[in-house]
């Protein structure tokens, strides 16, 4: 019944689209300027209220005693400048147009007075809400959670009976504190990140920032990274536990982060959309790039010190409530030296034409100064190393900031900084070892790392978007963006912790399934993106409804792909 509904909600997403009759893209709505002047032709500049110290771009030129027509931003408010003859300011307007509205701008001489003017925006016909279908969707996505919730509990009893007739394999699965506690934050990352990649609807808030700040789209990658820093944790231990040499473990290690970099560059690569893949346009950073070079990074260095820690541990140090820091200083000082050297590279680096510890978009951001300097030290490191063709050709900074430079959002310079976020995931995991079963303490010590994370993240960006010492910045994955998105992990695991293991009252439905196969889930909604049934030619294509119909049924097939093959018990792990 609730399969029917679903289909029922897609198809209704995709009815029910309304669009005015003339051309406009998604985000966009029509401006009409009516230029009632006698004497003055007009030009209107724009500037949206998410460009920082951008140049104001023309949006239309109208001759005196006629109309102009042209679409306008409706993402964010944006900053009008209408300009007479000689460059003359007549008046500046702030407003937020809504999406497929239709709005006209007057403009006239008040009182007859040619020296003095008005200038007031006028709805001719009202926008269109697309948001609404947003809610529509959680709401009945809402009403199912019941089933799977259902569906999920009868998996559990049938995964304790096969415990009972295979119990190795299945208390390795069934029964670690990873599988309860870190899975649901990594199967929901994986998730949203499915969407996102997507497209989300194509909706802003599920598309990466232009620059600066966050959105949905920039929370998913590192929390996957977090949660990967404590899975490394407890499963090493465990390992170590058990016996396992770490030679052996090594080799492990080794083979994992080679398997995933080899992943990401051969199948899992950008830059097939450019033609042919060659070494002429093979990207080389990517997402399972960065999470190779960072888990190796992070699994040696824990595994050249890390002692098993016993179920009962009571380590005797100097101070017993620091017990799961101290030990491990000599980590603590390796992560402060990484960090010392992307600070370095950031801020002292000297990168020709653009200034020392650049950290803006460039394009006509900084007022069009530096319009060859997008991501300064990080972006200057990968073109020198890995040259221009190699990284990421379309950065989310050439829509806003009209960039033309190359730039890679996982480029060298920012895995130092995914490398510290892991490490931080890999305390919360020393956490949970040290004080297994005191859940007080756990959540004491992750709501103390949530607030301590967040105190740092509002020193560095002085609270503010865009005017701190470091803002927060996926594309860069500034320091300050990692310590953002740390104290956000911590706060979601002290959630996931208290409803799944001190409450039992979550298991994590339904982000169970994909979860079991991450690996083959993410490679494979990246290789069959475009083919049917994940995608499909649109009646209009620049319709929300659309979008978010075709997303979400691709998202819900991987769920479902996920569930027949765990059911299966067919798991791709590397």
């Amino acid at each position: 019944q609730n399969f029917c509904q679903t289909l029922k909600l897609f198809l209704f997403l995709i009815d029910v689209s309304r669009r005015p009759a003339w051309d406009l893209k998604i985000d966009q709505a029509l401006l009409q300027v009516h230029n009632e002047l006698v004497n003055e032709n007009l030009t209107v500049y724009w500037l949206s209220d998410y460009c920082y110290q951008c140049l104001y771009q023309e949006l239309i030129s109208v001759p005196m005693n006629s109309i102009g027509t042209g679409p306008v931003d409706s993402q964010h408010a944006v900053t009008l400048i209408v300009n007479g003859s000689n460059s003359k300011q007549i008046c500046r307007i702030h407003y937020h147009f809504g999406e497929f509205g239709n709005y006209s701008l007057m403009v006239k001489n008040l009182h007859n007075n040619i020296l003095q003017f008005s200038c007031n925006i006028i709805i001719n016909q009202n926008p269109f809400n697309s948001n609404l279908r947003m809610l529509l969707c959680a709401s009945h996505y809402q009403e199912i959670k019941s089933d799977l919730l259902l569906i999920h509990s009868i998996e559990l009893i049938r995964n304790w009976l096969y415990k009972k007739m295979n119990p190795r394999e299945t208390d390795r699965l069934i029964n670690s504190m990873c599988f309860m506690i870190c899975f649901p934050l990594r199967r929901l990352a994986l998730i949203i990140m499915v969407f996102v990649n997507y497209g989300g609807g194509k909706y802003w808030f599920f598309k990466h920032q232009s620059w600066n700040g966050l959105t949905v789209a920039d929370l998913v990658f590192p929390w996957f990274v977090f949660i990967m820093g404590t899975s490394i944790s407890l499963s090493l231990s465990s390992m170590l536990r058990r016996g396992c040499s770490k030679w052996k473990l090594l080799g492990k290690i080794l083979w994992r982060s080679l398997l995933l970099f080899l992943i990401g560059v051969i199948i899992v690569n950008p830059n097939y959309c450019l033609g042919p893949l060659s070494w002429e346009n093979l990207r080389i950073p990517g997402v399972l790039q960065r999470l190779s070079c960072t888990y190796f990074v992070v699994a040696v260095l824990e595994l050249l010190f890390a002692k098993p820690v016993p179920d009962n541990s009571t380590l005797e140090i100097p101070c017993p409530a620091l017990r799961d820091i101290l030990p491990y200083w000599p980590q603590w000082l390796f992560m402060m030296a990484l960090e010392t050297v992307w600070l370095c590279l950031t801020f002292l680096l000297n990168v020709p034409g653009c200034p020392n510890g650049y950290l803006g978009p460039g394009g006509i951001g900084d007022f069009g100064n530096y319009p060859n300097c997008t991501g300064g030290a990080a972006a200057y490191i990968d073109h020198v190393l890995l040259g221009e063709k190699h990284i990421y050709q379309h950065p989310s900074s050439n829509v806003l900031y009209q960039t033309t430079v190359a730039f890679d959002p996982e480029g060298i310079l920012g895995t130092i900084n995914s490398v510290i976020m892991a490490f931080l995931g890999l305390q919360a995991g020393k956490i949970l070892l040290f004080y297994k079963d005191q859940h007080r303490q756990i959540m004491l010590r992750f709501c103390i790392w949530s607030v301590v994370m967040g105190v740092i993240s509002a020193v560095l960006t002085e609270c503010s978007k865009d005017e701190g010492f470091i803002p927060v910045n996926k594309n860069l994955w500034s320091i300050s963006y990692v310590t953002t998105l740390s104290s956000f992990g911590f706060v979601l695991l002290l959630l996931i912790y208290y409803l799944v293991d001190v409450k039992k009252v979550w298991s994590g439905s339904p982000f169970f399934f994909p979860g079991m196969n991450s690996i083959l889930i993410y490679v494979g909604h990246e290789i069959f993106e475009n083919y049917f049934p994940f995608k499909w030619k649109m009646q209009d294509a620049q319709s929300h409804s659309e979008h978010l119909a075709q997303n979400l049924i691709a998202t819900s097939l991987w769920v479902f792909i996920s569930y027949v093959l765990y059911r299966k018990r067919i798991f791709w792990k590397i």
